[in-house]
């Protein structure tokens, strides 16, 4: 993990903005007591999430996307440790861990890489050591059976928190076999084919390795669904979808109806909550789009999903402040913190 930036509480409290007869939740997070024992810290913390990020879009370029979604990160800590500290959210169960930090093979790749087609094989190969160094950190934060909030950088950190929270709780006995499942709110599957890894084809990696056992889908697109990645979907009976279309336009199943139907699907073993911004209406993202889900029906899913699952973890992607075309959002950080703010009390509800 030599990519890894621990925090400590003046990081924490440089983007808190304190203020006088209240506290925030940057004054009540954990940090962790020594990055150099990590796992015998994370023992003796009481905390119940671990919260990292991985702001990247190394994945996303690996897969021809548009660059943007390391902005994320720094915007969703602003909003999020400003949150006010109450009987509603306390934060003092929550250990901020810090972030990873790959740009500097990025400008390796940019530097060397003389065409497009030198420049996608490098991001390709490079997004293998984020799956390393990912899934290892994941892998320490569940066998000490705490629970990973990650922020997204790509969709293709869907594979190590697949693959690292499968062999940590497994380690740690929760369950039987490194084997888990998963729910996805997106538009997209991300089960393109193993042509070399990016963030289109996660889930893909992951069932073919064996580490996710059970995955459905909610609010995938008709239109940018391939017709191979479909046929592989429909021909396995450990994954299931429920398309945009079918919810919103034919109205066969209510949204809270597809994601109960999902939690039921999935409800064998703990389950992974995933949920890609570019699912959400005008959301700025790496594959941002005018039609989607609202933002009340993306935290209705964190919600329900975390009350009515067995959570191995929450994973954040996609989302952008400025996107490398110039596009900007400044509330996409504020939304992130939303979401998570909503996942953290409904587990500890559940």
């Amino acid at each position: 993990m030599s990519h890894f930036k621990f925090y400590d509480k003046r990081d924490v409290l440089s983007l808190t903005r304190i203020r006088r007869f209240e506290t925030k939740l940057g004054e009540r997070l954990q940090v962790i007591a020594d990055p150099n024992a990590l796992e015998a810290s994370l023992q003796q913390s009481s905390a119940a999430f671990v919260l990292l990020g991985i702001p990247e879009d190394i994945g996303v370029k690996a897969n021809m996307g548009i660059g943007g979604t390391d902005s994320a990160w720094l915007a969703f800590l602003h909003s999020f440790l400003n949150i006010q500290s109450n009987d509603f959210l306390e934060g003092g169960n929550i250990l901020l861990l810090g972030h990873f930090d790959f740009s500097d093979i990025e400008k390796l790749i940019e530097s060397n890489a003389h065409d497009f087609d030198e420049r996608l094989a490098a991001y390709r190969h490079a997004v293998n050591t984020i799956d390393d160094e990912v899934e290892q950190l994941i892998h320490i934060i569940t066998q000490n059976k705490k629970i990973p909030i990650v922020i997204g950088g790509g969709h293709n950190n869907s594979y190590p928190c697949i693959k690292g929270a499968a062999k940590g709780f497994y380690k740690a006995g929760v369950i039987p076999i490194a084997q888990i499942n998963a729910i996805n709110l997106d538009a997209h599957a991300d089960f393109r084919p193993m042509e070399g890894r990016h963030s289109g084809n996660g889930f893909s990696y992951a069932e073919a390795d064996g580490y996710l056992e059970k995955y459905f889908v909610v609010g995938l697109h008709e239109n940018y669904l391939p017709q191979n990645v479909w046929l592989d979907m429909v021909n396995n009976p450990f994954i299931d979808c429920i398309t945009y279309e079918d919810i919103f336009v034919h109205e066969k199943r209510t949204f809270l109806q597809a994601v109960g139907y999902a939690t039921t699907f999935t409800d064998d073993t703990i389950c992974g909550i995933e949920l890609d911004l570019d699912v959400v209406e005008n959301a700025l993202s790496s594959a941002s789009s005018p039609v989607g889900i609202t933002t009340n029906h993306a935290r209705q899913y964190i919600s329900f999903a975390a009350a009515d699952s067995k959570t191995a973890y929450l994973h954040i992607s996609e989302g952008a402040v400025q996107l490398s075309d110039g596009r900007m959002n400044g509330s996409t950080g504020k939304l992130i913190s939303y979401l998570v703010s909503d996942f953290v009390k409904a587990v500890m509800i559940s």
